[in-house]
């Protein structure tokens, strides 16, 4: 049997067809609407229409970056895209043949669950995954069990707040963990950089010039040419979500932390920092277990894997 994960990210929309065991078996993928939610229906039925053609697909789970509601069909809020209590679950599947259920589940839950079943959170007790990319996610497994909260919108850590009256987040509040530690405010640290340091960031200025616009690719690119800039810059990004961590740890106490997501694709730049202001952190940290922090095993897979599971686990009852 395979179902069709599909993960709705604030750029693109990623969908594979994923086997029992985890194995993605065929891709497609296609870019995110932004204006009219209708249109991200649209693009999810076309997407299960493209790979049907191949593959006897029973039911699709949608990763979401919003806030989900627990009968895991509405999109409650999402801050970086157009959905206001929207019945997403409902609307694709009335565009599919009569059948074929359809589970919505916040992207960043389903990533941990991926990680959980095929990944780097097998065998461990309360594993915490954060996914860093447009924005900041989060999802936590408590003894085999996905942890939603009482309305499905826990874990949106992102949206702690970790500077009084701070940065604005796309959430609309001030201050949120999002602002300082995810891909979106890489790129804006970068562009107050490059305005107050004029003489600093010489490759990143090149890059910048040729593309037009500044991209956290980019300034990874940059980093890995050797630019001490584009360096800091991570390094001050892994300082945030190392403390991100450690505050997240005073809550949980997780025994794994799995960091995913498409700014973690640079983990060598991040993870040491990560690491580090984690562990100045973490409150008694000289006198307790740290958890260990990795990068997530199933890449930017770890989402589309785990709701293509959720989907399967919906029609077996075990959801």
């Amino acid at each position: 049997m395979v179902n069709l994960g599909i993960d709705i990210g604030g750029t693109k929309i990623a969908a594979g067809v994923v086997d029992e065991q985890g194995r993605v078996l065929a891709r497609s993928r296609r870019q995110t609407p932004t204006v009219n939610p209708t249109d991200i229906d649209l693009a999810i039925a076309d997407l299960y229409h493209e790979l049907s053609q191949s593959y006897p697909i029973k039911d699709i789970g949608v990763a979401a970056a919003g806030f989900v509601s627990s009968d895991r069909s509405t999109i409650l809020t999402a801050p970086n895209l157009p959905w206001r209590d929207y019945p997403l679950g409902r609307r694709v599947a009335a565009r599919l043949p009569v059948g074929c259920a359809v589970v919505v589940e916040n992207d960043a839950n389903a990533a941990a669950w991926g990680e959980h079943v095929f990944g780097l959170g097998r065998g461990g007790s309360v594993s915490l995954m954060v996914t860093i990319g447009t924005g900041i996610g989060g999802g936590i497994i408590s003894n085999g069990d996905l942890q939603r909260g009482a309305f499905g919108a826990a874990a949106e850590v992102g949206h702690m707040t970790v500077v009084q009256d701070g940065l604005r987040c796309g959430c609309g509040n001030l201050g949120c963990w999002e602002a300082y530690g995810s891909g979106t405010a890489l790129v804006a640290h970068a562009e107050r950089a490059l305005l107050d340091r004029p003489g600093q960031g010489a490759a990143l200025r090149r890059i910048r010039a040729a593309a037009g616009v500044l991209t956290g690719p980019d300034i990874a690119a940059a980093a890995a040419q050797g630019d001490p800039l584009s360096i800091e810059l991570f390094h001050t990004l892994g300082d945030w979500i190392g403390r991100g961590l450690a505050s997240l740890t005073a809550l949980i106490d997780p025994d794994v932390i799995i960091v995913g997501g498409g700014v973690a694709d640079s983990d060598e730049l991040l993870m040491p920092s990560i690491r580090r202001a984690y562990s100045a952190r973490l409150t008694g940290g000289q006198h307790r277990p740290h958890a260990s922090i990795v990068a997530a095993s199933l890449g930017n897979d770890a989402g589309l894997v785990g709701v293509a599971s959720l989907a399967g686990m919906r029609r077996t009852g075990a959801i």
